[in-house]
């Protein structure tokens, strides 16, 4: 069997070439930026593409290209069922209340009655997120009527921004007080207030629609979930300093005592039920009940987080260090 692989640094990719090549799995470097990409892959049975979604590109095309594959019998990473829903906050909310999974209580509206009215009714604090973006970008805490008509207003007026200037500004500046970014850093998010990013330059504001999540209180961590070929593991992120947020806090607790066991079974039990090749679980806890805020096919990685172990379907722990980019591998060989 041969695996095309599209190869970009810094990516998954590379990973998954180091595999191929230490286990001696015939594999192919394609460009899936090219026109002749379908001939490019003609001799292989399988594609693997990280594709980003912060890659203007990959927005535009990648799931399109490798759902077509899949139709011609193709193997790919990630499939269908496994990204569909890639960076896709509105098509989470829907899955996922239609297997019956555990999601923190969603509301989305498309039109700027509905919401004005369901703004009248409800109770805050609400949170605001955009259907996309990562590491807590996008996403606002609502604290009153007002501040949530000012969204609703927005986001049926002139929308948002794909990429949040002064946010990235503010993490940048965060990162230097707690010894984990640059002086540089910060110079290249002033640059950024002027010169947008190239996504930010390509993509068109978000509009036409607004979604809230309920907010979960008295959740000092988060726990980010991960599941590769039925095989599972985990930590907790801190919320930054005066912030509801821990997504891309960088401030982890590698614990696997701490993570209920509940949690665990819910992300092996939604995996299964979605058919997933590869999936991050992002969970909050309500009374002790684990609650899924989002999900993602790919994730960022610490560098420490292969050391610790996993748990099996079973439920079992395997001790020790592991490799998810070859379970990836393994994936679409089988």
């Amino acid at each position: 069997m041969k695996v095309a692989i599209h190869h970009t640094q810094g990516s998954f990719s590379e990973h998954w070439i180091e595999y191929c090549q230490q286990n001696n799995v015939p594999f192919k470097i394609v460009n899936c930026y090219d026109n002749d990409i379908i001939s490019q892959v003609k001799d292989c049975d399988a594609l693997m593409w990280h594709h980003h979604h912060e890659n203007y590109k990959d927005v535009l095309f990648a799931k399109a290209l490798l759902f077509s594959l899949e139709q011609a019998g193709i193997k790919i990473f990630p499939d269908f069922n496994t990204a569909w829903h890639f960076d896709d906050k509105v098509g989470q909310k829907y899955l996922l209340e239609a297997i019956g999974a555990p999601l923190a209580p969603s509301f989305i509206f498309y039109t700027k009655k509905d919401a004005l009215n369901w703004v009248n009714e409800t109770s805050f604090p609400k949170v605001f997120k955009l259907r996309g973006g990562s590491g807590a970008a996008n996403v606002k805490l609502v604290k009153n009527k007002s501040q949530a008509k000012r969204f609703v207003n927005s986001a049926f007026g002139r929308g948002f921004p794909q990429f949040d200037r002064v946010f990235n500004l503010k993490e940048r500046i965060r990162k230097v007080k707690e010894g984990k970014g640059s002086y540089l850093g910060i110079l290249k998010g002033i640059g950024r207030l002027i010169i947008p990013t190239e996504f930010g330059k390509m993509r068109a504001p978000e509009k036409g629609y607004v979604y809230f999540q309920e907010f979960i209180p008295d959740n000092k961590t988060d726990f980010r979930i991960k599941i590769v070929s039925n095989r599972c593991w985990g930590f907790q992120r801190k919320v930054r300093d005066n912030d509801f947020r821990a997504s891309g806090s960088d401030n982890i607790i590698y614990d696997r005592e701490q993570i209920p066991i509940s949690m665990i079974k819910a992300a092996f039990s939604v995996s299964n039920r979605l058919n997933l090749q590869s999936v991050a679980f992002d969970f909050v806890l309500k009374n002790g009940t684990p609650l899924i805020v989002e999900m993602s096919y790919g994730f960022g990685i610490d560098k420490d987080e292969f050391d610790f172990g996993y748990w099996d379907s079973d439920l079992e722990w395997h001790e020790g260090k592991f490799n998810p980019y070859g379970w990836m591998v393994e994936e679409v060989l089988k």
